[in-house]
């Protein structure tokens, strides 16, 4: 098989699946997608989802979604639901079943202890007319034209359809429970937006003999032994009472030397940076991170309400902390 006929074998199966996607469109218009919206916003336990094969491996990831969107879910195989996993299932919950026939045996087995407990149950089927959509609370058509698969066998375009339904679905709650960006970071604390939206650079800043600090009337070339022993490219000006009164960075090392100002005889509040950018305690370390990338800095002072140096910290902190 050459190079070109493999190409056109991948873009054929992604057309099918767009297609199949698409097709949902006019689908979510319909009554039952908001009607399991609802019966999932008035849930006082979790959305059980189940399904086999390919259906569970779909119904997993959509569990998954759910969960750190805002909608408490989990997945509980029906195979093992019929042999006491079923007890995982509460009188509170909402039960979200995926089977693209409607007819999975599996699921129907268990089906009247579902209705027995009497809780609401949503089904994502491709045939409106099987057992399995009869029985539902809000059964959601995801049926597709055809598989992508050649034969139209494998579970491809069907799988497709069903995942971007229970995103659509999760996506919806989202919106509906006011979840923000803040709460998802509490639920992913270990991954990168966590990171952003939660780390504070108080976790991240040097303080007391870490900090670089020296007096505006220091000589320029001890300023320098400073800053190169606090390793941060800068170290915080501090006038007599110890306020604030600017910082010296290599950018102004850099400016002093190609003005041929002389280190040994020069104090570093003459050549300092006056006006400077401060960071508060407290404050994100994404944010910090945006106050540097604006002024195009590479450090930042931390300051408290009185103008005392608290913290310093640089690009490199943020790196190692995975904030950028």
């Amino acid at each position: 098989m050459d190079d070109t006929k493999l190409q056109n074998l991948g873009i054929a199966v992604i057309k099918t699946e767009a297609d199949a996607v698409a097709a949902l469109i006019d689908r979510i218009t319909e009554g039952p997608f908001v009607r399991a919206c609802h019966l999932m916003l008035a849930c006082q336990g979790r959305v059980v989802v189940i399904g086999m094969g390919k259906s569970g491996h779909i119904g997993s990831k959509i569990a998954a979604t759910l969960a750190s969107t805002g909608t408490p879910a989990f997945f509980v195989h029906p195979g093992e639901a019929s042999h006491g996993d079923l007890g995982m299932i509460t009188a509170k919950d909402v039960v979200l079943a995926l089977s693209n026939s409607g007819e999975t045996d599996e699921i129907l087995t268990i089906l009247p202890i579902i209705k027995r407990l009497n809780v609401p149950l949503i089904t994502l089927t491709g045939n409106a007319d099987s057992r399995l959509a009869r029985a539902a609370t809000a059964n959601i058509d995801v049926c597709v034209a055809k598989e992508a698969c050649p034969l139209d066998l494998a579970p491809t375009a069907s799988t497709t359809a069903a995942l971007a339904m229970g995103d659509a679905l999760a996506i919806s709650l989202l919106e509906s429970r006011g979840f923000t960006a803040e709460d998802f970071a509490r639920s992913h604390p270990g991954g990168k937006l966590g990171r952003r939206l939660l780390l504070l650079i108080d976790d991240l800043m040097h303080t007391g003999s870490q900090i670089p600090v020296v007096h505006q009337d220091t000589l320029l070339s001890n300023a320098l032994v400073e800053m190169t022993q606090k390793g941060l490219g800068m170290t915080a000006v501090v006038d007599r009472e110890g306020y604030l009164a600017g910082v010296f960075t290599d950018g102004d090392l850099r400016r002093a030397i190609d003005h041929e100002v002389d280190v040994h005889t020069t104090n570093v509040g003459e050549v300092m940076t006056h006006k400077c950018k401060t960071a508060s305690p407290g404050m994100l370390a994404a944010e910090a991170l945006q106050i540097m990338e604006k002024n195009k800095i590479n450090s930042l002072l931390v300051v408290n309400d009185t103008n005392q140096v608290a913290g310093a910290l640089n690009m490199h902190d943020l790196l190692r902390a995975g904030v950028v």
